[in-house]
């Protein structure tokens, strides 16, 4: 897990091979309860850094899920349509919302590292 950054929103994001993968945090997933539809973002689609990309909708609440970086959609998650509880089950893996390509490396450089991200869940508890 050290290769993940966190938002303090909760997104996490690591990159591969040049392509950034996004999904929401475990601490997110347990915030929410049974996750039961998710509006994903479309291929192709451009987002900023902090703008709205994807929105979950839990028993509990609905909730945005903000670009971790500016960049491109490549592509997008769709087995979450059919079964949205993939993020619950796994966040880190099969749970993953979208994948991008970077246009601005930097800003992914500025993300919480996952030591840091776990002391602000702990401030915010």
């Amino acid at each position: 897990m050290s290769e993940l950054k966190f938002t303090k929103e909760h997104e996490w994001i690591k990159i591969n091979e040049g392509v950034a993968i996004i999904g929401i945090s475990d601490f997110a997933q347990e915030q929410l309860g049974d996750i039961v539809s998710i509006e994903l973002p479309k291929a192709g689609g451009v987002f900023r850094q902090g703008q709205t990309m994807a929105i979950v909708d839990s028993v509990k609440a609905s909730s945005d899920i903000y670009a971790p970086i500016s960049g491109e959609i490549l592509e997008v998650n769709e087995g979450l349509i059919e079964n949205p509880e993939m993020i619950n089950q796994s966040p880190y893996d099969s749970g993953w919302i979208a994948k991008i390509k970077p246009s601005n490396i930097e800003e992914f450089e500025s993300l919480m590292t996952k030591e840091k991200y776990d002391r602000y869940i702990g401030e915010i508890k």
